[in-house]
């Protein structure tokens, strides 16, 4: 199940496991990125908390946890190869994974096609 933020992070959930990356929006809006945060492995974030940082040539942008969990796996290739971000957003530049705390939180975010009217909005 995919889901959006306004903030343009996604969120991919398979069973309990949540897998959480920036839209293709947000990286396009960034520009090049040089540099990801991410959170510690074993922390716990609530929905909405700053959970990670991006860095671009253009800026450096929080990413907030679009659902509240426990952080199981961090996208350590990210800190040798930032650019997977940008070459690949939904797939290989994803930040970090959760144990899933409330599946209840997923009905506040956009599903894909809401999403893309929202971001058809900006432009």
């Amino acid at each position: 199940m995919l889901r959006f933020t306004e903030d343009h992070e996604w969120v991919d959930v398979d069973g309990d496991t949540a897998r959480v990356g920036i839209s293709d929006y947000a990286q396009k809006a960034l520009g090049d990125i040089v540099f990801v945060e991410l959170p510690e492995v074993g922390a716990t974030v609530a929905k909405g908390d700053e959970a990670a940082v991006v860095e671009s040539v253009k800026a450096a942008s929080e990413v907030y946890a679009p659902v509240g969990g426990e952080v199981t796996e961090v996208n350590g290739a990210l800190a040798d190869e930032p650019a997977k971000v940008n070459e690949s957003p939904m797939d290989d530049g994803w930040f970090f994974k959760l144990a899933l705390a409330d599946a209840g939180e997923l009905d506040e975010l956009m599903d894909e096609e809401a999403y893309a009217a929202f971001v058809a909005d900006l432009e």
